[in-house]
């Protein structure tokens, strides 16, 4: 992947030309998207897990995270495909469904690329600020980012699928829906990304699963 050519594939994806404009996709290699959702999001995974970095016991935590932002992003979108494949054959919307999940793909490759572009930005911040829950926090705010991202490149595929059937756009929007909402938990359940420098390194909390909902208002209101 890392390689001048394959630094031209991503660049032609984020132009969308060459072999990533929405009209090429039957001709693409179908692994080329997975493939940057894998390897952009274990980059940002990596810097999301260096905070506190200071000890090779934190090494690990780098690693774990590497692994778990690609595992968040697939099981993610995995989640939501059958209910999303159920919603596209009520409107009527099967004979797309090839160019509809390369949109979804897309979607998720853009968020990972961004991601991957945005961790100098994260580790800035950890040289900045020596706040656990500052660091949850600005994470969030990185995948938030990532994720208009992720829409804007999938809206750049769903332009030709609105402009065959209007109703794609509903289905645009219920995917952006249901994938932030499904994301958050499972981001939760797969916890910890960052990693707190007071709790031993694992690669999953040993604790019961909890609602992410309410744990991120009580970090945004402090109770």
């Amino acid at each position: 992947m890392a390689t001048p050519g394959a630094l031209v594939q991503v660049d032609d994806f984020l132009r969308g030309t060459g072999n990533f404009h929405p009209s090429t996709a039957p001709s693409r290699p179908w692994w080329w998207l997975p493939l940057m959702i894998l390897f952009f999001g274990a980059i940002y995974g990596g810097c999301m897990g260096s905070y506190h970095f200071v000890s090779l016991e934190r090494t690990r935590q780098v690693l774990y995270s590497a692994m778990k932002v690609p595992l968040l992003l697939f099981a993610s979108t995995l989640l939501c495909l059958p209910g999303f494949l159920v919603l596209n054959t009520l409107l009527g919307l099967r004979d797309d469904l090839r160019d509809s999940l390369q949109a979804i793909l897309a979607s998720q490759a853009g968020l990972s690329v961004t991601l991957a572009a945005l961790g100098p930005i994260t580790r800035f911040w950890y040289f900045s600020v020596e706040n656990y829950r500052a660091a949850l926090l600005f994470n969030g705010v990185m995948f938030a980012v990532a994720t208009v991202a992720g829409h804007i490149l999938a809206t750049r595929y769903y332009r030709a699928l609105i402009a065959r059937h209007r109703y794609h756009r509903i289905a645009q929007y219920a995917w952006l829906i249901a994938y932030a909402f499904v994301g958050v938990q499972m981001g939760w359940t797969l916890r910890p990304f960052v990693g707190s420098p007071d709790m031993a390194t694992t690669f999953l909390r040993d604790e019961p699963l909890s609602n992410a909902y309410v744990v991120v208002a009580g970090l945004i209101f402090g109770s």
